[in-house]
């Protein structure tokens, strides 16, 4: 079967801090033909691993790749590698995939109010920049 994963079944099968919902997460995500890691769920997920479980940026990164280490894995690898590259940074894993998903459908800078992804990307080589 295909599936996609919520970002319920993606933190168990990281966080594993429930045995019986960690075994399922982990079944469900073993055994499926496909697993579909969509971007707003990864989003979610590193919301939920920074704000819920106090992960640093560091190990949102690694957990993410972990998830797309996996063979039957489909994900959008531009995005999350522009959100890995915040992460990277110390800065946020969804406003790196907000500034590369936006490029994508043709936009030419990512803006924001928020100061530190600004810079962050403008460090990277993207354009962004705060409202006029």
């Amino acid at each position: 079967m295909k599936i996609t994963a919520d970002t319920n079944l993606l933190v168990r099968a990281i966080v594993l801090d429930d045995v019986r919902q960690t075994e399922a997460a982990e079944h469900e995500l073993d055994k499926a033909a496909l697993v579909a890691l969509t971007l707003p769920a990864l989003c979610e997920f590193g919301w939920v691993l920074s704000s819920n479980y106090r992960l640093a940026p560091a190990d949102i990164a690694t957990s993410i790749r972990k998830l797309l280490e996996a063979s039957n894995v489909a994900a959008d690898h531009i995005a999350i590698n522009a959100g890995l590259q915040m992460l990277d940074a110390g800065g946020d894993f969804a406003d790196g995939v907000i500034a590369a998903a936006g490029k994508s459908l043709g936009a030419e800078a990512f803006v924001s109010f928020d100061k530190k992804a600004v810079r962050l990307l403008r460090a990277n080589g993207e354009a962004a920049r705060p409202p006029k």
